[in-house]
């Protein structure tokens, strides 16, 4: 019976890894770099060779940055005294996307679920409360999916920040409950971001 050699099926093999891409897919996928020219192919291999050495956590709110502050934490044209709090890096550019707001972030790298064994210590919040008890936050925006999960982490920051004075705000619910933040169209998350409301 006829295989592919083994450099295909193991081009083939990676692409199928990647969320979304079934066998046919990947098998598409690796035929179309097979038939890409080289400065295509190698193109696509420096990109994301690039992404894996030049991309890091802000060290100050986890977004993706090239440099030791992203774009936004660098901006000291932003109000450092409100910080809203996200899911993923992919929340935080779909809110942005809506011109509307004018604070900072907090990138938590994902929400509380222990079936998917995601604890509270995988993520990012005993930074977020360091940089509350730091001083000079004002409010705190908790923009997590309206899910199940979304919903437990906005909770479980509430009681880490629980006599901290800092006004804890949530997203209207404009959002739909089990949506996603990245789905969400702007007029709903400019809703949403204009209308929160305290927790």
């Amino acid at each position: 019976m006829a295989k592919y050699s083994e450099t295909i099926e193991k081009l083939i093999a990676e692409f199928g890894r990647l969320p979304g891409i079934g066998a046919r897919s990947a098998e598409r996928l690796a035929f179309h770099i097979l038939k890409a020219g080289e400065a295509e192919a190698f193109a696509l291999a420096d990109a994301i060779r690039d992404v894996k050495t030049n991309i890091r956590p802000c060290g100050v709110c986890f977004n993706i940055a090239e440099a030791d502050l992203c774009n936004i934490c660098a901006d000291t044209t932003r109000d450092q005294a409100v910080i809203c709090v996200v899911e993923q890096p992919k929340d935080l550019l779909a809110l942005e996307s809506t011109g509307v707001y004018r604070g900072v972030y907090h990138v938590l790298m994902g929400h509380i679920a222990p079936l998917e064994d995601m604890e509270p210590e995988d993520l990012t919040l005993d930074a977020l409360v360091r940089r509350v008890r730091a001083g000079g936050v004002r409010e705190i925006i908790l923009a997590t999916n309206p899910t199940v999960a979304g919903d437990s982490t906005a909770l479980h920051i509430t009681e880490q920040l629980a006599g901290t004075g800092v006004a804890l705000t949530r997203l209207a619910r404009g959002l739909p409950a089990g949506g996603q933040i990245e789905y969400a169209n702007k007029s709903i998350l400019s809703d949403a971001m204009n209308e929160r409301r305290n927790v």
